[in-house]
């Protein structure tokens, strides 16, 4: 995957090294969430994780966003089957699309990730990534609520346990 990797990023487009990559991650781990641009690649997904032995969750949001963007209901699949959810169902109202947006550059988006981190982004901002962080928690503790598993990320961002994990990872 490295090697084709400086081929990918030339041609500007999905390639199938795109869609392959999750399925093929040498780390092998057991849990996985996986956001995708459209439903048949979900459906794809769905399909090949199945009888893998891996908790899974697939998820696309239903205005093409590959996570939870707060700005749609999404639907996710998993071995408990597929779903749809809707923002408020979650407690939230829907974003619109220029609360979320990302930086213009890798460097723009580098900050916002790290005001996110730091507990500093827009309230919209942060709703999107402990939406996120908690269908991970969600993936792995699957009896556990969403709310439940909201709290447990939003928690680890406010104790900045977050911010030091990633500066761990940055470390080594």
């Amino acid at each position: 995957m490295k090697t084709v990797a400086p081929i990918r990023r030339e041609l500007g487009v999905k390639t199938f090294f795109n869609m392959l990559g999750p399925l093929a991650n040498p780390a092998k781990p057991q849990n996985q969430m996986v956001g995708v641009f459209n439903l048949e690649l979900a459906r794809v997904y769905a399909y090949l994780y199945q009888k893998s032995g891996i908790k899974y969750t697939i998820l696309n949001a239903l205005d093409g966003y590959d996570e939870i963007s707060l700005t749609c209901d999404f639907k996710t699949f998993s071995q408990d089957g597929e779903r749809v959810t809707s923002v408020e169902s979650l407690g939230f109202e829907k974003l619109r699309e220029d609360q979320i947006i990302g930086g213009h550059t890798v460097s723009d988006s580098a900050d916002i990730f790290m005001q996110v981190l730091k507990n500093e982004a827009t309230t919209a901002q942060t709703s999107v990534v402990l939406s996120n962080a908690a269908m991970a928690i969600k993936t792995i503790k699957p009896e556990t609520s969403f709310a439940d598993c909201f709290y447990e990320a939003e928690e680890s961002l406010i104790s900045k346990k977050a911010l030091n994990s990633f500066k761990t990872l940055l470390a080594n």
